[in-house]
């Protein structure tokens, strides 16, 4: 059975994310609180999904976001457009010249090496994004006239205000409408929920959206502290994961939810923040397919591999419309998305089926 994906001849995008689009400060190889010089990136959990499927799979996407008119979003735009993801679906919100009502979210991230983990710093109170609500967005003209065969939104936009969550629920609706395909990964960040009712507000508004999605993508953390179900077996660090237990909880999730039309999830266990055992799993039509399982893979920056995940994941449906070659495609993107800097992909499609059929890291001359 496959997922009932709109034609391609009838849409303008392929692919159309929801999400909040930050600058990316990057200390290289040190530390935030010690550097002198930052690189600059752009990243956001539903953007990298956008970007992904538009610079490694060559598919048309845009992106659905707010900035506030400044020099700072402008660098953001510019960023965007390098990656080739159409920015004319992007509110522009006056700036009030100190950022005191309105600004652009920044997020300060550390990559990690061996014991010392990745770490995330966001300074993204009173963006444009997180004031965005219901009616600022025509979904009618873009699911209606334009035209967009899958639609991908997250729990980081969600969490960021009482009127993202809403907005989220009203796009999802309009979007399935439309017969647009609904995917949302739930990306639980617990910093982002700490000032707005902790894991229970988390869970309250989750479980609300998980009604309106076709296909829910989200790690065994995320399922958990999102939706409520627990994975038997697995300590408080997510070690000791055994695939069919987590296949076992997928099932619970999926009859709780019918309106699932597919899961899918990252398997990752973190030995250290320089090497992981990476895999991942996709349920669909009531059968389960697993990825080619790496182990010891060794990780230069694991910022946006869950969502590189997610971009081939969705290529791999919309392409193939096969769940099997569809978490192919997603984990072989994802592992590769890792071996380089920033929150976005730089992999080729050529060297992602490459490692889907079992290539080497061998020279290429």
């Amino acid at each position: 059975m496959a997922l009932d994906i709109k034609p391609k001849s009838s849409c303008t995008y392929t692919e159309v994310s929801l999400g909040e689009i930050m600058l990316r400060l990057d200390p290289g190889d040190g530390r935030v609180r010690t550097a002198r010089r930052f690189d600059a990136w752009e990243g956001g959990g539903e953007y990298n999904v956008a970007r992904g499927l538009r610079r490694c799979f060559g598919q048309q996407t845009a992106v659905v976001s707010a900035f506030a008119d400044n020099d700072i979003g402008h660098l953001i735009e510019d960023f965007i457009l390098q990656g080739g993801v159409d920015t004319s679906l992007i509110n522009w919100v006056e700036h009030d010249g100190i950022g005191r009502n309105v600004r652009n979210g920044i997020n300060f991230t550390e990559r990690g090496f061996g014991i010392r983990g990745a770490k995330g710093t966001s300074d993204r109170g009173h963006t444009a994004a997180s004031q965005m609500r219901p009616g600022d967005v025509d979904w009618d003209r873009l699911f209606g006239e334009l035209g967009s065969q899958w639609f991908h939104t997250g729990g980081i936009f969600a969490a960021l205000s009482e009127s993202t969550a809403e907005l989220v629920i009203e796009a999802c609706q309009k979007a399935r409408e439309y017969g647009t395909i609904v995917s949302y990964d739930l990306n639980y960040r617990p910093s982002l929920w700490q000032s707005f009712g902790g894991q229970s507000k988390a869970q309250e508004i989750n479980r609300e959206i998980a009604k309106h999605v076709d296909v829910m993508i989200g790690n065994e953390e995320d399922f958990t502290a999102c939706l409520g179900f627990t994975v038997e077996g697995v300590d408080e660090n997510i070690t000791g994961l055994e695939v069919e237990n987590f296949k076992h909880m997928i099932t619970k999730v999926v009859t709780e939810f019918p309106n699932f039309k597919a899961t899918a999830t990252t398997l990752r266990d973190v030995h250290s923040a320089s090497i992981n055992d990476w895999g991942a799993i996709c349920w669909h039509a009531g059968s389960f397919f697993e990825a080619t399982q790496r182990k010891e893979l060794e990780i230069y920056d694991r910022v946006g591999g869950g969502d590189s995940f997610a971009s081939g994941l969705i290529y791999g449906f919309i392409t193939h419309n096969d769940p099997q070659l569809a978490v192919e495609y997603g984990a072989a993107h994802g592992a590769l998305a890792m071996t380089t800097p920033g929150d976005t992909t730089m992999a080729t499609l050529e060297e992602v089926e490459k490692l889907i059929g079992g290539g080497s890291a061998r020279v290429q001359r």
